[in-house]
């Protein structure tokens, strides 16, 4: 499982460790970005309508926020 702990980060830090964790995977692997940033939801919906990669899901509770995001070609 691929795991990026961005909680404690302030933007733009989560965005940069998002670009660079995808840049590591193969294409389809799933990436599960925790962050507390509530710029991030923002941030990463326009970064990844942007992109070949896919957003799967959005989960939120209290003060962090997960995403599941599918690698593109």
């Amino acid at each position: 499982m691929n795991v990026l702990d961005a909680r404690g980060m302030r933007c733009p830090m989560p965005l940069l460790k998002l670009k660079q964790s995808l840049h590591q995977l193969n294409v389809a692997e799933v990436l599960t970005v925790m962050t507390t940033d509530p710029m991030s939801k923002r941030d990463f919906v326009a970064f990844l309508q942007r992109s070949p990669h896919k957003l799967l899901s959005i989960t939120e509770n209290d003060s962090e926020i997960c995403f599941e995001i599918q690698k593109g070609e």
